[in-house]
C-alpha cells in the first residue's frame, strides 16, 4: 500500500476532501496518509476529520499526524502540497493592502501581480526545502502533486531546481467545463474538450460532442450567450474575451481582470461595475474560510457526523492510475519540453496527462492560436523574472517582474513600481529574509 503525505494538511477542508477522494477507491483504502503542518491545532483537527472520514467510508488506512516534515515524507509514495506560507495573516493582507495605497487594486493575488509575485518569493524556498526532503528520505520515484500557488511559478521553479517529478494541479479546466455545459445546456457527461496553455490562462481549443451526424462543435452556442445577453454577471470577463480572443478561458473572470491591463482601473470605476468585478475577494474568501473551520472544529468536538463526497480535484485519480494501471488523462502543469511550440520552452504549461503505470504523460499540443500565445507570453514574462528571482535572491529581478506585470504597469509609473516593492519586502520581513 502507498504511502501519502499532506503537506500543510492543516488546510482542513481541503485535506478532508482528497482524503475522502482516495480512501473511496477499495484498492487505497488501506493506504498510510502522513498529515504534516507546522500549526498544531489546526493538524489535531484535521487529523480528527481524516480519522471520521476513514470510519465514514468503512477504510482502514494508517493516518500519522506530525509537525516534522521529514518524518511524514519517510518512505512516502506521494506528497500533496497544500500549503500557505505566511498564511492568511499576515501575508496575504499585507499583500492587498500595501498596494492600496499605491492605488493599486487587486480580486485573488495568489497568481499573478504584485500579490503573486510576493507569494510565489515566500512559497518557492519552502518548496525546494520540502523537494529536497522528498529526494532524501522519500520513496526513489515520488510523485509530488502540487497544488499551491502561484502554481505555474512555484511549479517552474522546481522544473529547474529538483529532480523531484512534479506535477500541479488545479480544478479550473474541469470546473469551467461544468459551468460552460450549464450555460450551453449541454450535459457536462456528453462534452469532449482539449484544453491548453497555462495554469489559470489556458484556452479551450475544442469544446464539442459527438452526435448521429457526427462531432458538434458547441463553440456557436458559447457564442449565442452573449448574442442572447445571457451571461452570467460573474463571468462578463471570459465571455469578453470570448469575444476578442475568439476561445474560452479556463479560469475565472476575477482572476482574469488581475492579470491584464484592460478591467481594472483606478479611474475607472466604470469599469469595475461594468463587468462586475470583485475587488478584495479573496480576503473576504479567506475569512469565510476560517469562520468555516471554526464551525467544523466545534462540530467535531461535540461528535458531530461528517459528510463525504467525491470532489472534481485529480489528485486521487493520479494515485489510482498510477497505483493500478487505470488509464487516465487530467489536466497538469509539467514542463514545457516541446509541448507547445508557441511558448518559452521549459516554462510550466497547462495540458491533458495520460497517467496510468507508466506515469504522467504529457499531451503533445503544437502551435496555439497566435493571440492565446500572445496574451500568455505577458503572463509568462513576470513568471520567468520571478522565479528567476527566487532562485537567485537578486532583488533586481523582482522590480522587474513587476514593471512587466500587465496590470501593474497599467496602473504604475517605473519610481511607483519599485517603491511599491520595496515598501512590500520590508513589510514581509521575516517572509524575505533573503531580499532585505
Amino acid at each position: 500500500m502507498p504511502k501519502i503525505t499532506f503537506l500543510g494538511a492543516g488546510s482542513t477542508v481541503f485535506a478532508k476532501n482528497l482524503a475522502g477522494d482516495i480512501l473511496s477507491y477499495p484498492e487505497l483504502a488501506d493506504c498510510t496518509i502522513s498529515l504534516h503542518d507546522i500549526d498544531e491545532t489546526r493538524l489535531k483537527t484535521s487529523e480528527t476529520v481524516a480519522r471520521q472520514v476513514a470510519a465514514t467510508l468503512g477504510a482502514h488506512p494508517t493516518i500519522e499526524a506530525t509537525t516534522d516534515r521529514r518524518e511524514s515524507l519517510e518512505g512516502a509514495d506521494y506528497a500533496i502540497g497544500m500549503f500557505q506560507v505566511g498564511g492568511y495573516k499576515p501575508s496575504t493582507v499585507i499583500d492587498f493592502e500595501v498596494p492600496k495605497k499605491y492605488g493599486l487594486r487587486q480580486t485573488i493575488a495568489d497568481t499573478l501581480g504584485i500579490g503573486g509575485i510576493m507569494r510565489a518569493l515566500r512559497t518557492i524556498p519552502v518548496m525546494l526545502d520540502m523537494c529536497n526532503d522528498m529526494e532524501e528520505v522519500g520513496q526513489p520515484n515520488i510523485a509530488f502533486l502540487n497544488y499551491v500557488n502561484p502554481m505555474a511559478m512555484n511549479c517552474w521553479a522546481v522544473f529547474r531546481d529538483s529532480p523531484v517529478n512534479t506535477i500541479g494541479l488545479c480544478h479550473s479546466v474541469q470546473g469551467t467545463a461544468e459551468q460552460l455545459a450549464h450555460d450551453i445546456g449541454v450535459p457536462i457527461e456528453e462534452i469532449n474538450y482539449l484544453s491548453a496553455g497555462i495554469n489559470h490562462m489556458a484556452f479551450y481549443l475544442r469544446f464539442e460532442r459527438k452526435t448521429d451526424d457526427g462531432v458538434e462543435d458547441l463553440y456557436p452556442r458559447i457564442r449565442q450567450v452573449v448574442a442572447d445577453g445571457r451571461i452570467p454577471d460573474w463571468n462578463r470577463v471570459r465571455y469578453e474575451m470570448l469575444t476578442r480572443l475568439g476561445y474560452f478561458v479556463t479560469e475565472s473572470s476575477e482572476h482574469f481582470a488581475e492579470y491584464t491591463p484592460w478591467f481594472i482601473k483606478r479611474d475607472r470605476p466604470d469599469l469595475i461595475e461594468k463587468y462586475h468585478i470583485p475587488l478584495d475577494e479573496y480576503p473576504r474568501r479567506c475569512e469565510n474560510q476560517i469562520a468555516g473551520w471554526e464551525i467544523l472544529r466545534k462540530d467535531l468536538e461535540r461528535g458531530a457526523d461528517i459528510e463525504v463526497r467525491r470532489s472534481k480535484e485529480y489528485g486521487s485519480l493520479i494515485i489510482h492510475s498510477m497505483e493500478t494501471g487505470t488509464p487516465r488523462v487530467v489536466y497538469g502543469n509539467v514542463p514545457n519540453h516541446g509541448i507547445i511550440d508557441n511558448l518559452p520552452q521549459g516554462c510550466a504549461v497547462e495540458v491533458p496527462v495520460l497517467v496510468d503505470k507508466n506515469g504522467m504523460q504529457p499531451t503533445r499540443i503544437g502551435a496555439l492560436p497566435p493571440q492565446l500565445a500572445a496574451v500568455m507570453r505577458t503572463n509568462i514574462n513576470v513568471q520567468e523574472l520571478t522565479v528567476e528571482a527566487a532562485l537567485t535572491r537578486k532583488r533586481e529581478h523582482i522590480y522587474h517582474a513587476a514593471m512587466l506585470d500587465p496590470h501593474t504597469a497599467a496602473e504604475l509609473d517605473l519610481d511607483q513600481i519599485y517603491a511599491l516593492v520595496d515598501d512590500l519586502i520590508e513589510a514581509h520581513g521575516e517572509w524575505l529574509p533573503e531580499y532585505s
